[in-house]
């Protein structure tokens, strides 16, 4: 048995599909689930947020148009999706209209709903107007609209789970809309006055902008891929044997073409340098926040940033097999592993709304048994099913949505949705990315030992000529004012800069054991703090060190404390030397240390913690912690970082302060308990308003009213986050 479960799991191949039609979560774990059935199929996962599926499955006994056929009988549309990277210039873009014009439809709705409802709502509440004969029928007229046309998508979703057996949020909210407009309608035609127009017409415009703001931000989590791809270049100017220069689109390069990188152009692709020197900014791959000196036979990676140099690469890799497409599919991975996130209203729902219907058809039935008549026995069914109407469950996720993103918003912190605020409460492992998130990821002057003022400013003068980043730290640190004239400068890429100042030769180089025993200390000091020594020489003699490197903002170490403080574990994980990262998490406050991982590296860590248990949030800024901050339980972009870590995140920092990382997972864990205890009041209202309504003791107009009410207290406790942040 053991060798034939190999066998199959040596078989199995995986699909891609791009899913149209799903609406909610519940979609999403609807679809999953029948799939997961078929045989032969294994890890099936949907994801609602990009609206595709990722499916392993045994070719043997089960084919890509048996699951297609699967997802059609639910009622969505599928394809398989095409991966061409040829085309798609090394990332994958990823089609995401069905999206944008969810959100769209959905805008366009809430723009009818919102006037007519407050208008019917403000009729509502002005006693000249009940007395007025007409009053009824002109409240339904305006409730229709919103009721039927703008409510339409939750109808024929509501339609839609019944037709599967499948009932949820929908069916609470159609079923209660559409009762208490029929209930209306019914009323105006035999004259009575017992209208619930704007009960209808609250709850769908409510529930209406709660699927506007989750569609907005699953809109935006599909746009990672497109940031990574936004960082390959289009065209490359590739290089014959002759020498002769002819520009390409990037597709029509070849593995083993050599290509030319001008200074500050983005390497085209993987390759390897064939000719010329330069210091390459990886930044944006490795997390290095020092650029690397490379030179003929040195390795270089697609969208990584040339300094002054000019190089001519050879390509080794292109399309699907580059370091930048690796983490775009990393991305891709990571966010198919996301299971689909089960509303917790749906849980509930799934049970209650049966239940409302069976309690409404017994309240009808026992009133007609017990000789009431059929007005009362409606009048107390139709007061069941509208005290359960779920206005305030609608208003519950919105209302305190709102309020925390709109608090974060303030205080720059931008959150994603209802998801996010979740995963917010159960992470206990924090990885810190280091360069740009624990530092500041800019090069800074931390001491000079020896030299006088004036070579001092004589150094300055020289790295003032140079474009490298080293030397605009050093220029920036040790010069003043108008800096001395410099003659015959020479930049040395890979070692230094040097030129004629004042009559005399100031050169500035990588540091060498032979110096002075008080600058040989500074070097060996500075190297044993993770930073980065260069020696400055006045006419041949070394006369002071300067040593360079990324400092730790002044907030990380306090931040840091406070992560521990809500139970959080913090860790440092980067892709730069063990003793650099050492040196940053001692001054940090941080005890775990992870060093010299590469973006493959850093989401198996996260993996590898997830695995254990753990519950991890991952903090980032680079491409090359995208893949992490997907594969994370909770994904926090620091603001200056790039657009792929700020897509690919949860939550973005727009400040780039660490003590805003500290206000997220706060405000996140604020905003999700007063989601639970909108739900736990709703729920709890109508669970005990229920037995009121059966008993007849509650007439429609009094439910309706006791249901306003419960909104209104709903609408308070979510306010109630707006003051998040004042001495909380």
């Amino acid at each position: 048995m053991g060798s034939e479960r190999g066998d199959v799991a040596v078989a199995m191949n995986t699909i891609d599909l791009d899913i149209n039609g799903m609406t909610c979560a519940s979609c999403a774990a609807r679809i999953q689930k029948k799939v997961s059935r078929l045989p032969g199929v294994e890890n099936a996962a949907v994801n609602f947020a990009t609206g595709t599926a990722q499916v392993g499955l045994d070719p043997a006994v089960c084919e890509p148009e048996d699951v297609v056929g699967t997802i059609h009988d639910l009622g969505y549309d599928a394809a398989v999706h095409t991966h061409d990277h040829a085309s798609d210039e090394g990332g994958g873009h990823e089609d995401h209209s069905a999206h944008a014009g969810d959100a769209q439809d959905l805008r366009r709705r809430l723009q009818v709903a919102v006037p007519l409802t407050v208008i019917v709502v403000i009729l509502g509440m002005v006693p000249w107007f009940h007395m007025q004969p007409w009053a009824p029928a002109l409240g339904l007229l305006i409730a229709t609209p919103v009721v039927w046309w703008c409510g339409w998508p939750i109808h024929s979703r509501s339609v839609r789970g019944l037709r599967h057996r499948s009932v949820g949020m929908d069916t609470l909210v159609s079923l209660g809309a559409g009762v208490a407009w029929l209930w209306s309608l019914y009323q105006v035609l035999v004259g009575g006055t017992e209208v619930y127009a704007e009960v209808s017409a609250v709850v769908v415009t409510f529930v209406l902008l709660g699927r506007w703001l989750e569609a907005r931000a699953t809109d935006t989590s599909v746009d990672a891929l497109a940031a990574l791809s936004r960082l390959q270049v289009d065209a490359v100017d590739r290089v014959d044997p002759a020498g002769t220069e002819t520009r390409i689109p990037l597709s029509e390069l070849l593995v083993g073409d050599r290509f030319l990188v001008r200074p500050g152009e983005r390497v085209a692709t993987d390759g390897v340098v064939a000719s010329g020197t330069s210091a390459v900014d990886l930044s944006l791959v490795t997390g290095e926040s020092a650029p690397v000196e490379v030179g003929p036979g040195d390795t270089v990676v697609g969208a990584a940033v040339n300094g002054s140099g000019r190089l001519v690469v050879t390509a080794s890799a292109v399309g699907a097999d580059t370091v930048l497409a690796r983490i775009g599919e990393l991305v891709r991975q990571a966010q198919h592993t996301k299971a689909p996130i089960e509303r917790l209203v749906d849980r509930i729902a799934g049970i209650f709304v049966p239940v409302v219907l069976i309690i409404a058809l017994l309240t009808f039935l026992g009133w007609m048994i017990a000789g009431a008549g059929p007005t009362v026995a409606i009048s107390a069914a139709v007061a069941v099913l509208v005290i359960a109407c779920p206005c305030a469950l609608g208003l519950a996720t919105p209302t305190a949505l709102v309020a925390g993103t709109g608090r974060g918003a303030q205080l720059g912190i931008l959150i994603r949705g209802p998801q996010v605020l979740e995963a917010a409460q159960n992470v206990d492992t924090v990885l810190l990315d280091k360069t740009g998130t624990v530092t500041t990821g800019r090069m800074t002057v931390t001491a000079v030992v020896g030299g006088t003022p004036e070579q001092r400013e004589w150094v300055a003068a020289v790295e003032a000529a140079s474009e490298h980043p080293i030397a605009r730290a050093i220029a920036a640190d040790l010069g003043e004012g108008v800096l001395a004239e410099v003659e015959d400068f020479a930049a040395e890429p890979g070692v230094g800069a040097a030129g004629l100042v004042a009559g005399h030769r100031v050169r500035i180089a990588k540091a060498d054991a032979d110096l002075p025993a008080g600058l040989l200390q500074a070097v060996e000091d500075a190297s044993g703090q993770g930073l980065t020594p260069v020696v400055a020489s006045v006419d041949g003699d070394p006369v002071m060190v300067i040593s360079v490197g990324d400092s730790v903002k002044p907030t990380s170490r306090e931040a840091i404390q406070q992560l521990r403080d809500l139970g959080l574990t913090p860790v440092l994980l980067t892709g730069d030397r063990e003793a650099t990262a050492r040196v940053v998490a001692q001054q940090a406050g941080i005890d775990q240390v992870l060093a010299d991982v590469s973006p493959e590296d850093k989401v198996a860590a996260v993996k590898q913690l997830q695995e254990t248990g753990a519950r991890v949030a991952m903090v980032g800024d680079g491409v090359n912690d995208a893949a992490a901050l997907a594969q994370a339980d909770l994904g926090i972009a620091m603001g200056s970082g790039t657009d792929a870590a700020r897509e690919a995140a949860d939550i973005t920092i727009v400040n780039s302060d660490l003590m805003s990382v500290v206000e997220a997972v706060e405000l996140s864990r604020r905003t999700w308990r007063t989601i639970k205890q909108n739900l736990a009041w709703a729920f709890g209202y109508n669970v005990a308003a229920i037995p009121l309504a059966v008993a007849g003791l509650l007439n429609p107009m009094i439910a309706g009213a006791a249901m306003a009410f419960s909104s209104v207290l709903v609408v308070s406790n979510s306010l109630r986050l707006r003051g998040f942040g004042r001495g909380r």
